[in-house]
């Protein structure tokens, strides 16, 4: 059971509308390596997850990608709130409001709506730890991206902790990787898959 906060896990206070950063940054909501896949995948990884603390770890860790979606959602929200019709027209937003006016749909950038064979469970230890590494690295590469092309502090800095937080949990990861490597290497892992116990 979980324990919900009404709170975001950073604040975001954005003051200045700006549809054009909002179709970018969408992407971390509803693309290929978005917060949504994060989370599904590691929340799903985790049930056929051998050891309990990498079971711990996919939890924890998707929990809190559910917490970033929420956030990266509060981002483009505000970045869309208010606008008005010329605003929509002068920034190249109209194709998404005319599909989903101001709300937030997952969606990424180049207008892909969201589909979950963006990621994998295979129930493979090594395999899903590689997975969510690779994963972890992409998204911290979609940051740096969104990075460079903002330039308004009251947007920048939660990108700034969204990116942060995607090495953080490269490395919890990395740990969990040797964990794995460590346990099923007194088992001759390549000659003896667990799962077929």
């Amino acid at each position: 059971m979980w324990q919900y906060e009404k709170r975001l896990q950073y604040p975001v206070n954005i003051k200045n509308p700006n549809p054009k950063l909002a179709q970018v940054i969408i992407s971390q909501y509803g693309g290929p390596d978005g917060e949504i896949g994060a989370s599904l995948r590691y929340l799903s990884q985790r049930y056929s997850m051998p050891y309990p603390e990498l079971k711990a770890i996919l939890t924890d860790v998707g929990t809190e990608e559910l917490a970033h979606l929420e956030m990266v959602g509060a981002i483009v929200y505000q970045l869309t709130r208010n606008l008005t019709e010329q605003q929509i027209k002068d920034s190249g937003f109209a194709p998404y409001y005319t599909d989903h006016t101001t709300g937030v749909y997952p969606v990424a950038a180049a207008g892909t709506p969201y589909n979950a064979m963006a990621f994998q469970s295979k129930g493979d230890p090594i395999t899903d730890l590689h997975e969510d590494l690779a994963a972890e690295q992409k998204a911290r590469t979609t940051y740096d991206n969104l990075i460079r092309l903002v330039d308004d502090p009251d947007v920048l800095e939660p990108l700034k902790f969204l990116r942060e937080r995607e090495v953080v949990h490269f490395q919890r990861f990395g740990e969990g990787l040797r964990l794995v490597q460590d346990r099923l290497d007194s088992k001759n892992f390549y000659a003896f898959n667990p799962a077929f116990d």
